[in-house]
């Protein structure tokens, strides 16, 4: 039997990730279409025999139907169509199959635990790895999830093989947010949402509200972002990092909106929530709540009410985040607390500092794009100071992301 190409797998693949038909995908390509190129498209029925041409391998699709499928699924030609061929993470998922197959059912619990840990190990790497390789790995998980859709299994091993698929969905989507890929995070999204329902898991219907909160508040949608905030709060388990991740992030917009007693309640419910939690195990664990990262979000948000409070707090993250004696650096969460000291220095009318910390911040390497805003709100408001270091800090931060970055309102 002939192999299918890779990159066909992969086209199957993202569309099932996104529990579509062929008929679904056909509607889609369709509804991507611009007006001039949608009339001159064939049939329904004519492009779901493309696609079925296409899954199978018998040749890939050319323009405008390439174009198309990335516009649909949200993904560059690269990401869709490119080889993947020699990659080390090809070597875990063959090891994963080849567990599968000696296991005596065609899924098996030794297969899921394996995929457990890996989201485990995923959720861990996500403060230190570039969203676009964290993205990558995350996807190709998901396309292996996605091909034991199928296979045999108890009822009990696809609800958990479920489960992995809905939270790796929605650490695909908190990979696009970050990298301001807002229409396939949002696919991401609904995704992971379906598959939280499917699989009885409040835990992950609750973390899908609250990263589309998070999608809403680096936009400027205020208002929605507490929506999702307070829903996110209803359907999460009491007390589970995501009800406090959604506590802390209702926090935030309340900052955002200027709104001061209802940000120190949201901030007074989150510190009552974890004051009796023990640090976890693996504290940069993306889905699990610790005290650091309470720490961190309460000079976010401290800094964003203008609170005088916040030019102490935010010294103190960012002297605990890059201190050895509590464990490794954490550079990702520095960066974000400089940005954070950055805009508490500026309220204190401490610009000179604040322009050091901010260029510091963009010259880093490590700021990624949905926080580009966060580093543009620093450097408009240097620059109405007009302040010589303006200038370096506007061309390093135009260096980084070009010229058409905008943030929120």
């Amino acid at each position: 039997m002939t192999e299918v190409p890779a990159w066909a797998v992969r086209l199957r693949a993202e569309r099932r990730n996104r529990l579509w038909s062929q008929k679904d995908m056909a509607l889609e390509l369709v509804r991507v279409a611009d007006e001039r190129m949608r009339v001159r498209l064939p049939s329904r029925e004519s492009i779901v025999r493309r696609i079925r041409s296409y899954e199978a391998g018998e040749h890939q699709p050319d323009d405008p139907y390439r174009m198309l499928y990335c516009r649909a699924l949200g993904l560059d030609e690269g990401e869709l169509f490119g080889d993947h061929a020699g990659d080390p993470l090809d070597d875990e998922i063959e090891a994963l199959e080849l567990a599968r197959r000696v296991a005596v059912s065609d899924v098996g619990s030794g297969t899921l635990e394996q995929l457990e840990r890996a989201v485990d190990d995923l959720a861990v790497a996500y403060p230190g790895t570039p969203p676009a390789l964290l993205l990558d790995r995350t996807k190709r998980h998901l396309s292996y999830v996605a091909r034991l859709i199928d296979a045999k299994k108890t009822l009990a091993e696809h609800r958990r093989l479920l489960v992995v698929g809905g939270w790796l969905s929605l650490l695909a989507a908190t990979c696009h947010i970050d990298l301001r890929q807002f229409v396939a995070a949002g696919a991401r999204l609904r995704t992971a949402a379906q598959l939280a329902a499917h699989a009885e898991h409040p835990e992950i219907a609750a973390w899908c509200l609250e990263t589309s909160a998070w999608q809403s508040l680096t936009a400027g949608d205020y208002r929605h972002a507490l929506d999702l905030s307070l829903g996110a709060q209803r359907v999460a388990p009491r007390g589970s990092s995501a009800y406090i991740q959604a506590t802390a992030q209702e926090g935030r917009v309340w900052a955002r909106l200027g709104a001061g007693p209802e940000t120190r309640d949201a901030l007074d419910r989150v510190a009552r929530m974890i004051s009796p939690l023990p640090v976890p195990d693996r504290p940069e664990h993306h889905y699990r709540y610790d005290p650091a990262k309470s720490e961190a979000y309460v000079a976010t948000t401290l800094s964003w009410l203008g609170d005088p409070a916040a030019e102490p707090y935010a010294r103190q993250v960012l002297a605990r985040l890059e201190s050895v004696s509590d464990g490794p650096p954490h550079p990702r969460r520095a960066v974000s607390a400089r940005l954070d000291l950055a805009l508490a220095l500026l309220a204190a009318d401490q610009p000179d500092e604040a322009g050091d910390l901010a260029l510091t911040a963009v010259t880093s390497g490590l700021l990624v794009p949905s926080q580009y805003w966060r580093a543009q709100e620093v450097i408009t408001s240097v620059e109405a100071r007009h302040l010589p270091e303006a200038v370096e800090l506007r061309e390093a931060y135009l260096e980084l992301c070009g010229p058409s970055q905008e943030g929120p309102a």
